[in-house]
């Protein structure tokens, strides 16, 4: 990889290495080689600029999870090493909640939860971040509901007017990465049928997804088959009826011995007006930044992988309704 240490077989074994390195070998010094100075990192709970906030926050969530490891299930990722790749690094991460921190005081709860991070990464350097942790199944493993939690977490920094705002376009930083993946066929055809289902063609699911689907869905929820994909989507896209859905970026990889397989970011913006799985509509504007992969098999989409933050999106329902 032209710019990259030879060290790294190859980009996934790159993202890998590197994710072990700072959290789990306490190298957390590298970050000031491995990200760039004016780094933006964007989850569905703030944006932050700078490495050094970044390592801030890293210092704190290991203070608070001392034993978290982040084991790397898969990147999907596109672009050449002259021109910058951008890896979409899907994870398992366990951790015990030891220390007080953002999650209140130490719980000593065990816990496990995804991540979904797509990294845009060039001459050794990742210059431009989004990050989709499955806030739900944490707060719900330490005994939070994810509404409660996001009232809480209000006060705890300072009220409506002071707290931290939740990611959206208007409070967006612009970072160096203007790309928007590839056009291999499986990122497209995975891209067709999420907004297909988004555009309320729900038969989509039974046409496309194999019966025997296994499905991961925020809020560590696990299901199978078409019935919890409906349920899933339908949820999702019943509690924002108008609001409109954007492809933000795809991804499509066919690689030796893995299963054809796309990575998508995409959005949700517009009003909370329906019921849905957010519960009675409450008129917020709310922003849903989701990240999504896929794989598929001879029956049609056979594993489906979907991340967003329902603490976040709780905390836009919170400032609107009090």
């Amino acid at each position: 990889m032209k710019g990259f240490d030879p060290r790294w077989a190859d980009f996934p074994d790159y993202i890998i290495g590197i994710t072990k390195e700072i959290w789990e070998d306490r190298k957390i010094a590298t970050l000031h080689h491995y990200y760039s100075d004016d780094i933006v990192v964007r989850s569905p709970a703030s944006v932050v600029v700078g490495n050094k906030d970044v390592i801030g926050a890293t210092m704190a969530t290991l203070a608070e999870f001392p034993d978290r490891e982040l084991l790397g299930e898969d990147v999907i990722w596109s672009g050449t090493p002259e021109e910058g790749m951008l890896s979409s690094h899907r994870i398992i991460s366990t951790a015990t909640h030891l220390g007080d921190g953002v999650y209140g005081k130490a719980t000593g709860k065990k816990l496990q939860y995804r991540i979904i991070a797509d990294c845009h990464a060039i001459n050794n350097q990742i210059n431009d971040e989004w990050l989709i942790r499955d806030q739900g199944a944490i707060v719900r493993q330490m005994g939070w509901d994810p509404a409660q939690y996001a009232r809480d977490l209000i006060e705890r920094e300072g009220g409506p007017e002071n707290c931290v705002q939740p990611f959206s376009p208007a409070n967006d930083q612009p970072g160096p990465y203007k790309g928007t993946g590839n056009d291999n066929e499986w990122g497209a055809k995975y891209a067709d049928i999420v907004s297909r289902i988004m555009n309320a063609d729900m038969a989509a699911i039974e046409g496309e997804y194999d019966r025997a689907c296994q499905l991961a869905y925020p809020g560590g929820v696990n299901g199978y088959s078409w019935g919890d994909a409906d349920r899933f989507w339908m949820g999702l896209r019943a509690s924002l009826p108008s609001a409109e859905f954007r492809i933000e970026h795809q991804i499509g990889r066919d690689d030796p011995m893995m299963p054809p397989r796309a990575a998508l970011r995409w959005s949700l913006h517009g009003k909370h007006g329906g019921w849905g799985v957010f519960g009675e509509p409450s008129g917020a504007d709310v922003y849903v930044m989701g990240a999504a992969h896929a794989e598929f098999g001879p029956w049609g989409l056979r594993r489906e992988f979907v991340l967003f933050d329902e603490t976040s999106i709780w905390k836009q329902i919170a400032l609107k309704t009090g």
